[in-house]
């Protein structure tokens, strides 16, 4: 998963002729749908790209895009690149991750069950065990683990980590109770599953954050409920450490010509 966060030079944009303007929008336009649209046998959840019309003085535009490998993604870069379009955006910010499952109950319970047989940590019938309940879970919740884009008119993006204090450390947290933690987590987030969809995505080796969260729905100002709340649970009032929160108006492809002329 790859979020771009563009500024985009409109000085340079409005010097052009009415004419050239024309011929770079159609352009790019057709560029976003050939990145948006799968090749012959990808499934659609493998290869998507959405454009935001971003608010704030961060950016004016965000790009997000899921595919099947880093490759695929490095491609989007390049292919982005070759527009013309590319030669008015200044890349200010991105974001590498991975889509994950979050799993501590399941594990929990198989690192328990497998301790229960006597069996002994990462051995080979210990490894066997874990990689049984992984094809399971992913097999279950296969939409969670290859979202789709929403069709929601906003995105909020944040980046967070676990707190790694002197007094408090999230890593040395028994399993048990990051498990309980997590679990009273996610229960604030089910009271918000009608109104909120989320993507969560890993990036720890990939990026200078652990987690990068994308919340998706069509009232913004449900993202500052939703994360108001969540304060207040243990996992985030003491553990949690919050980046930048990125915020957008979904722009379909073929609106970037009215965007491009000043209104959405």
């Amino acid at each position: 998963m790859l979020h771009q966060f563009f500024r985009f030079d409109w000085k340079a944009w409005r010097k052009l002729s009415a004419v050239d303007q024309a011929r770079i929008t159609a352009a790019a336009i057709t560029s976003l749908e050939q990145l948006a649209t799968p090749p012959e046998g990808v499934q659609k959840a493998s290869h998507q790209t959405a454009l935001y019309s971003q608010l704030g003085h961060k950016g004016d535009l965000i790009l997000v895009h899921l595919r099947n490998s880093l490759e695929d993604l490095n491609r989007v870069e390049l292919a982005l690149a070759q527009t013309e379009l590319y030669d008015y955006l200044d890349l200010v910010h991105s974001y590498l991750s991975v889509v994950e499952l979050g799993l501590y109950e399941s594990t929990a319970k198989t690192y328990s069950s497998l301790t229960a047989h006597d069996i002994v940590p990462h051995t080979p019938e210990w490894n066997a065990g874990i990689k049984e309940t992984l094809d399971r879970q992913a097999a279950a919740m296969a939409t969670r683990l290859y979202p789709t884009i929403p069709d929601a008119t906003y995105i909020c993006f944040y980046p967070m980590n676990r707190l790694r204090g002197e007094e408090v450390n999230w890593y040395t947290v028994p399993m048990a109770e990051r498990q309980r933690m997590m679990h009273e987590h996610g229960m604030v987030g089910r009271r918000y599953a009608d109104d909120v969809r989320q993507i969560i995505s890993g990036s720890i080796g990939l990026d200078d954050w652990e987690w990068g969260v994308d919340l998706f729905a069509n009232d913004p100002v449900v993202f500052k409920k939703l994360i108001y709340e969540m304060r207040f649970d243990e996992v985030s009032a003491v553990y949690g450490l919050f980046g930048e929160f990125f915020v957008g108006v979904r722009l379909p492809f073929d609106k970037l010509t009215t965007w491009l002329q000043g209104s959405l």
